[in-house]
């Protein structure tokens, strides 16, 4: 184990990787101010539908939340030059992980993965090598890092393509109906619009996404089949960036595979003038063994994560409980309607609630398909009713299609929502089974 992880290597691919990863988050943060996201998603909504137990996290007032992103950016770019790294990437990390829990209407699990990163990278080495800071104090310049550093990338990207690939293994991805629905939402596309109605390109996507997923990391691992895996990868990321349109995770997931190839031949490519580090060293620090056992733990709880939803009744596809930080990428279209019963407790008056008047529409499709922001609205109700000295019930009567087939009832319209208590380890009662 110790010469596993202690075992120094050329720092080539990492110093790399800082550099697009920098800039990325960069273009990330930036990218939503110009596209409008940040209007539609933090700005817009009078409330943002939060992680639950960070309600209290909710966007700045105004339009400060256009600041908020560009500061973003700007770590973004001292971390990509390398500039007082350490302070840049833990400001960027935290900075993201309170944009990504205070909003879920646009949850993405790419997303969930910039989050993971950013601590991550707070923690490697990524600064001692053609950088500002080892510039300004070439005492912490270094051309080795411990394999470690190449292995918690390695580790954390086979879990999440592995359960990718897990995922996938339903009927309505196997039979091509979810990639059908999901192509007929692009027939407008310029040029590739008909082409992505082709039934082969369907079952291409179909069983080369199960094949790309499941085999993409122990083929760039092994070096025979490492160029040809670096291509493929090529193509399937540039078409999810043209097809599925989610901002920077494709060019992420190409970085990657900086970690995979030999060192020297990204310091041949990258950077020229760097001594060639091959000494391998095994340099083990005191702390060893609270590494080790940190480092056992945390994917521990990476590869349970994704487990959860297994303990929970029905099917993740329907309640939703346990889909969250699970690597459930693109497996489901749910269109649905709700429709909320606001009851004064005191005068036993019904209150109409129009959706319009309280979220906006990207708000309103997880108000009607999802369990947990139908949930959370009711609880937003309830505190809005409160606040007008009323005490209220809410009831909810909701219809949701899952992959285009018949519409069923998702909540149980005789529970009062606005009583019942979030539980995130147990299956909630008013969620009305799938079948």
């Amino acid at each position: 184990m110790h010469k596993f992880l202690f075992k120094h290597i050329d720092n080539s691919g990492l110093i790399v990787f800082r550099i697009i990863f920098g800039l990325l988050c960069f273009l990330e943060s930036v990218g939503a101010v110009v596209t409008g996201w940040v209007k539609r998603t933090m700005i817009d909504p009078e409330f943002t539908f939060s992680f639950i137990g960070f309600e209290w996290l909710q966007p700045l007032p105004g339009n400060w939340m256009y600041a908020y992103y560009i500061i973003m950016g700007i770590f973004g770019l001292l971390i990509m030059v390398g500039y007082k790294y350490r302070f840049s990437m833990f400001m960027f990390a935290i900075m993201w992980t309170a944009t990504y829990l205070m909003q879920k209407s646009s949850y993405n699990n790419h997303y969930y993965l910039l989050f993971i990163l950013s601590f991550l990278m707070v923690l490697l080495p990524a600064n001692r090598y053609a950088s500002v800071d080892a510039r300004l104090n070439p005492s912490i310049k270094r051309i080795s890092m411990p394999a470690w550093c190449k292995w918690v990338f390695v580790i954390q990207l086979f879990i999440l393509y592995t359960y990718a690939t897990i995922a996938k293994l339903y009927p309505d991805w196997l039979d091509t109906t979810f990639i059908s629905l999901l192509m007929k939402g692009k027939a407008d596309y310029p040029l590739i619009g008909g082409i992505l109605q082709q039934e082969w390109l369907h079952y291409l996507l179909t069983y080369g996404g199960i094949l790309f997923d499941g085999l993409i990391i122990p083929a760039l691992l092994f070096k025979p089949t490492r160029k040809f895996a670096f291509f493929v990868a090529i193509f399937f990321h540039l078409f999810n960036s043209v097809v599925l349109q989610i901002g920077i995770f494709p060019y992420l997931a190409l970085a990657f595979s900086l970690f995979f190839f030999e060192p020297k031949l990204i310091r041949n490519i990258f950077l020229k003038k760097k001594e060639f580090y091959n000494a391998q060293e095994v340099i083990v620090p005191k702390y060893s063994a609270v590494f080790i056992s940190v480092f056992v733990v945390y994917f521990i709880i990476h590869i349970a994560l994704p487990l959860r939803h297994h303990y929970f009744e029905d099917d993740v596809l329907w309640t939703e409980e346990g889909h969250r930080l699970s690597w459930r990428m693109m497996l489901r279209a749910k269109h649905g309607t709700a429709s909320y019963k606001v009851i004064d407790k005191a005068t036993n008056n019904v209150i109409p609630i129009k959706l319009n008047d309280y979220l906006t529409k990207k708000q309103q499709r997880g108000a009607s398909t999802k369990p947990d922001i139908i949930w959370q609205f009711a609880q937003h109700l309830k505190q809005d009713f409160a606040k007008k000295g009323k005490s209220v019930k809410v009831y909810v009567r909701a219809y949701v299609s899952v992959n285009g087939k018949r519409s069923r009832p998702l909540i149980d319209p005789k529970v009062d929502l606005a009583n019942e208590e979030w539980h995130h380890f147990k299956h909630h009662h008013w969620i009305l089974p799938s079948k």
